[in-house]
């Protein structure tokens, strides 16, 4: 699978409770991403944050809320990307999604060591 040069970046930005269903909203987005043959997902968690509820939300170890951020990031096409955005929409209770232009430098599998 290859990527072209000049791609789409998609960020999604959700709390670590949300739910699809029984399972994590951000395993769910990442699910759909790969059977929709998009070029890869990393999924980062946040120590901290705040949204449009302005409510923070941390690591602390006193805090009862543990409702951490959660960062997805995909890279691939422009097309790609556009056609994937009506298949999240469903996967977004609330949060935030953002689109950047990228340019992509390097897109390869490790080599497998000898």
């Amino acid at each position: 699978m290859t990527i072209p040069r000049e791609g789409k970046l998609l960020r999604i930005f959700i709390g670590e409770s949300d739910r699809d269903g029984s399972r994590p909203a951000h395993q769910a987005i990442v699910e759909l991403a790969r059977r929709h043959g998009l070029a890869g997902a990393t999924v980062l968690r946040g120590l901290a944050g705040f949204g449009h509820s302005s409510r923070i939300h941390t690591a602390k170890i006193l805090r009862l809320s543990m409702d951490l951020p959660i960062v997805i990031e995909i890279v691939d096409a422009a097309e790609k990307i556009d056609a994937f955005l009506p298949l999240l929409e469903p996967l977004i209770g609330g949060g935030l999604v953002t689109l950047e232009r990228v340019e992509v430098l390097v897109y390869r599998a490790k080599e497998p060591s000898p």
